[in-house]
């Protein structure tokens, strides 16, 4: 059997595994592992032992577990709630203000834990009671929670520019430097596209809170200063170059563990909480690099890779067409399955393309995560709505999916600015690298 037909039934069987929800790493751990033997039988043991040991053993994840302890911290220690009244203070009185003051939340707190799951379960939990007593839409409510909390995977830390980076060799603090300002950008346009919907449909937020008055405001600001504070000096700290990511990552874990002491909010079961699922989401990354690696490793023996660039070159495509066809490929495959999932399968496949053509990977990374955003609000498997409907059972789907589209939209149209002018991603990492 030759080795392209290897390579087909390989990704033909690892699709396979992931329809009948085999975990991810497992399945391309499996495949990948099963495809090596059929190469290159005595290399099958070796390359599974050896890519474990290399990913376990490798420097730059330390920044994972760092980061998301910080992230869990920062919920138990009432940081992530203060940080929501904050806005709420800001913006809860203007139309449709309590939804803007959610996706601000979600924002601020993305900056913390690098998670989409984690932002929108944490703010959920937080603003969807005051949307709800302010007769929001459940549309609109459910929609701004699930769009907000995918800002956790473009906003650094996120976890996946730190996979992107392992798979692509790329410099973790260049990719998180890439994801500030389209990070804002997508944070206005989801507000953007709030003020849109409740000018079109005012029903859809009838009530506005209070006013609060501007000494209010200022306290509620100090309040949430312990978060915004760990914010700045990370992610500033990581651009003037006084530490890197993964040293920002260590500092910000201890700053966030001093302040739930401070506050008070260190006994045991709030310890061992944040311990266990610290745990659980670092070992499900891990285990899908784990995967990847080796599913990686099976691709380039199939020398598919070289076959795929070999096309595209006698096609004459440009960058831009590549680009484009790749990121339309994120989409439609986000409606299907996980984000990590399709950013360890596509990325060994697209990166020599893309190399060839001499894309920025750096640029080409800030895009892919947009689009992978896209994928978890997107129909009918959409993540992030799933997470918001465990958080309001009597939703129903259909109208959490209704709410998603004009932030679907917002995404698409964030997407489109940062292809159109690379500099809006480009900016600050090459400021910072001077």
């Amino acid at each position: 059997m030759d080795r392209e037909t290897i390579a087909a039934l390989g990704f033909a069987g690892l699709f396979l595994l992931l329809f009948i929800r085999v975990p991810v790493g497992l399945a391309m751990m499996a495949v990948g592992g099963l495809g090596i033997f059929m190469i290159r039988p005595p290399a099958a043991l070796p390359v599974i032992a050896g890519e474990i040991f290399g990913e376990a053993a490798n420097y730059p994840l330390t920044i994972l577990p760092l980061f998301i302890l910080m992230g869990n911290l920062a919920g138990v220690s009432g940081m992530s709630r203060d940080l929501y009244d904050a806005a709420h203070s800001w913006f809860g009185h203007l139309k449709g203000g309590l939804a803007s003051a959610t996706i601000v939340g979600c924002a601020g707190f993305s900056a913390l834990s690098g998670s989409s799951l984690a932002a929108a379960l944490t703010m959920g939990r937080v603003s969807l009671p005051q949307m709800q007593r302010y007769n929001y839409d459940n549309g609109l409510a459910t929609g701004a929670i699930a769009a907000g909390g995918t800002l956790g995977i473009l906003i650094p830390p996120s976890a996946g520019f730190v996979v992107y980076a392992i798979l692509t060799e790329e410099s973790i603090g260049r990719l998180f430097m890439a994801g500030v300002l389209p990070g804002l950008l997508l944070t206005t346009l989801f507000i953007i596209a709030i003020w849109i919907v409740v000018f079109r449909k005012p029903e859809y937020a009838p009530q506005s809170a209070d006013r609060v008055e501007m000494p209010d405001r200022i306290r509620a600001l100090g309040r949430a200063s312990w978060i915004v504070g760990i914010i700045v000096l990370t992610i500033g700290g990581i651009y003037t170059g006084v530490f890197s990511a993964v040293e920002a990552a260590g500092v910000g874990a201890f700053l966030a563990l001093l302040v739930t002491m401070i506050r008070r909010a260190f006994s045991w079961q709030n310890m061992r909480e944040v311990t266990l699922s610290t745990l659980k989401s670092t070992g499900t990354v891990f285990l899908i690099l784990f995967g990847a690696f080796v599913f990686k490793t099976f691709v380039g023996f199939t020398g598919i890779t070289f076959a795929l660039t070999q096309w595209v070159e006698l096609q004459g495509f440009t960058a831009n067409q590549v680009v484009i066809a790749i990121l339309f490929g994120f989409i439609v495959l986000g409606m299907f399955m996980d984000g990590f999932a399709i950013l360890v399968l596509t990325v060994p496949l697209a990166q020599p393309i893309l190399q060839t053509l001499g894309v920025d990977l750096i640029w080409f990374g800030v895009m892919m995560v947009i689009a992978l955003e896209m994928g978890l609000i997107s129909p009918p498997v959409g993540i992030n709505v799933f997470v918001v409907k465990g958080i309001a059972p009597n939703v129903s789907l259909n109208t959490i999916f209704r709410g998603i589209w004009p932030f679907w939209f917002a995404m698409l149209a964030a997407l489109i600015f940062v292809f159109l002018i690379p500099q809006i991603a480009l900016l600050l990492p090459d400021t910072m690298f001077g």
